[in-house]
């Protein structure tokens, strides 16, 4: 597809570890290939990128996130019934934040997504904010001798640690809860991952879904990710977003976490995701 739109984008990075404002698009509509491949030379820089201004329903939501891969369809959180690929992040008080930790999106599953597309539909007055953290950052912030400590161990992760059987207690919930664990067998991962397209390597545990790592006693691997989950959340490998109507927030999966703050209980707020499928971690 001919494209001139890639040489008009604007890319602002927010620190040197992760993040970047992309100015000059609109995601709305259609794009060629040659931007399509300069958000993902930013994505692959800087990690998670924001664009504002932005008028995404969902089908064009999924289309722009399909341009990157396959799309995962969720499980457990309920979607768009026109666009099944679009999760619905609901939150209020009558139905509490669960993304309030550290986490890396769906790695309880054989191929981890690529990445995500997030986009805000109803905002609190105040609160609400998403830190990202870079994982590469992390990685390579350790010393050496931790490095290669960590380097060559795997670790287990499992869908029931972020969605335990006791949150979903009505019968339609329960039934579809069984039915996720069931094709969601906990997942064996690398703890040091390295990128595929850059090459570089990062932390791959995560506390939303990372609960031992193999080969160690319990209490060698509690020890062990407690100390990577708070190392993770380190200020200097962060960025924290503000959001506004009408941002949208794509991060590579394979080398950030995330964390949504819960801050603005009472209020209510509703996002809705696209996530994109993967490979399996090396």
């Amino acid at each position: 597809m001919p494209d001139s739109l890639s040489t008009l984008l604007s890319v602002q990075p927010l620190n040197p570890a992760i993040g970047a404002v992309v100015r000059g698009i609109n995601l709305a509509q259609p794009l060629g290939d040659a931007t399509i491949a300069a958000i993902n030379r930013a994505l692959l820089q800087h990690h998670v990128l924001f664009f504002e201004d932005q008028e995404l329903n969902p089908a064009a939501q999924r289309d722009f996130a399909a341009r990157f891969g396959a799309l995962h369809v969720h499980p457990v959180y309920p979607h768009v019934k026109e666009v099944p690929e679009i999760i619905i992040l609901d939150t209020h008080p009558d139905n509490q934040p669960d993304n309030d930790n550290w986490h890396t999106d769906v790695t309880f599953i054989e191929t981890p997504p690529l990445g995500a597309v997030l986009a805000a539909k109803q905002l609190p007055p105040f609160g609400g904010d998403t830190s990202w953290s870079s994982s590469i950052a992390a990685f390579e912030a350790l010393s050496a001798p931790w490095q290669g400590f960590l380097t060559g161990l795997t670790a287990l992760h499992d869908f029931a640690k972020s969605f335990p059987p006791e949150r979903f207690t009505a019968p339609e919930e329960r039934e579809r809860w069984q039915i996720a664990r069931d094709k969601n067998p906990p997942v064996i991962h690398p703890v040091v991952r390295t990128h595929p397209a850059t090459g570089r390597k990062g932390l791959f545990v995560n506390e939303g879904f990372t609960t031992r790592i193999l080969g160690f006693s319990a209490k060698e691997s509690d020890a062990v990710l407690r100390f990577l989950f708070d190392h993770v959340a380190k200020p200097e490998f962060t960025v924290r977003w503000r959001w506004k109507a009408g941002d949208v927030a794509f991060w590579d999966n394979r080398c950030t976490q995330h964390y949504a703050l819960a801050d603005y209980l009472p209020n209510r707020r509703v996002m809705h995701r696209a996530t994109i499928l993967g490979d399996r971690p090396v």
